[in-house]
């Protein structure tokens, strides 16, 4: 008998669609990734949120892949739960078929937008989108083989074919798997923070070059951005990683008070100027780490610190690790 005293743990719905000539590996990598992060964050907190995860069909028939799994769905969209996420895989080929099959599915993805759920699609997956109407004066992405006939088929969507991802409010659009990837490690930072997303982001997607943030299409970013001034000293500062001046330096060379400028750029950016040139140097200290052969003290230098070890120590701070614990894991996962 359970102790009343007990708390339920709070659970978090997400919702996975499947359907013929889908590509598998857009449907487990999501899933493998998203059980991970709750792994972590139970071990850690055992309070931290579960994971309902339900896969909707058109039908309970069985589904055959194009790896020779067949997958069956846990139910219909009639009789689903009502996600907190849903994650639209790609398909194989043309989509047009697979999306005539489907209305049943395109008319549940309009419903459950409408009742504020997250949408992500993935590659061709985002003509489900595109074909309910969600899109429509919107950005999106699309798989690059597939670009012209998507722009042809829907051409009230804004098509961003040179961004592997973009967002416009509760919708995700990637291009690609390794796309995919880098979106599904910036959820598990929202449902389980930054620790969980690390870990997660180590042991699946050491390919990602560039954090979510940096390479997405943000649509409305320009309009909740419109300080030009802090623009072009965050464009600086990406440029100058080397630079030992510290940020009252920085802000004079731009003919404004240090004062005016921490003001001005959390205004705009949500981010405190430290923290965001720390992270922009340690994300390039991860790139060199596994692109380079440069020592951990000639990388200390290119990102603007003298000393190895505060690099080391700082490095080890945010991501558990040391560089050279990380540049190990890395070639092994990239090259072995």
């Amino acid at each position: 008998m359970q102790n009343s005293n007990q708390k339920s743990p709070i659970k978090v719905k997400v919702s996975l669609l499947v359907y013929q000539h889908m590509l598998a590996t857009s449907l487990t990598l999501p899933v493998e990734m998203l059980r991970a992060g709750e792994a972590f964050a139970l071990s850690h907190n055992k309070d931290s949120k579960v994971l309902s995860i339900q896969l909707v069909g058109e039908s309970l028939e069985p589904i055959a892949s194009r790896a020779g799994i067949s997958i069956l769905a846990d139910c219909i969209a009639d009789n689903a739960d009502i996600p907190e996420l849903i994650i639209v895989p790609s398909i194989w080929r043309n989509p047009r078929p697979v999306l005539r099959k489907h209305p049943n599915l395109i008319q549940w993805l309009k419903k459950q937008w409408s009742e504020g759920c997250t949408l992500i699609g993935v590659g061709t997956g985002n003509c489900f989108l595109a074909e309910s109407g969600l899109l429509d004066g919107l950005p999106a992405t699309i798989h690059w083989h597939y670009a012209e006939q998507f722009r042809r088929d829907y051409p009230l969507v804004d098509l961003k074919p040179d961004f592997f991802i973009t967002q416009s409010d509760r919708i995700y659009c990637a291009a690609s798997l390794n796309s995919l990837a880098d979106i599904i490690v910036h959820i598990i930072h929202q449902f389980y923070g930054t620790e969980a997303a690390q870990h997660v982001e180590r042991n699946f997607s050491h390919e990602i070059r560039k954090p979510y943030e940096e390479q997405r299409y943000l649509a409305g970013a320009v309009d909740r951005h419109p300080d030009e001034l802090i623009a072009q000293i965050q464009f600086w500062m990406r440029t100058n990683l080397s630079s030992t001046l510290d940020l009252s330096q920085v802000a004079a060379q731009f003919g404004v008070s240090q004062r005016s400028f921490t003001r001005r750029f959390k205004a705009a950016t949500g981010t405190k100027a430290t923290d965001y040139w720390q992270q922009l140097r340690i994300e390039t200290v991860k790139d060199l780490l596994s692109s380079s052969n440069l020592s951990i003290q000639e990388i200390a230098f290119e990102v603007g610190y003298s000393d190895q070890g505060y690099l080391t120590r700082l490095f080890k701070k945010h991501l558990g690790q040391t560089p050279k614990q990380y540049r190990a894991l890395v070639r092994k996962k990239l090259f072995s």
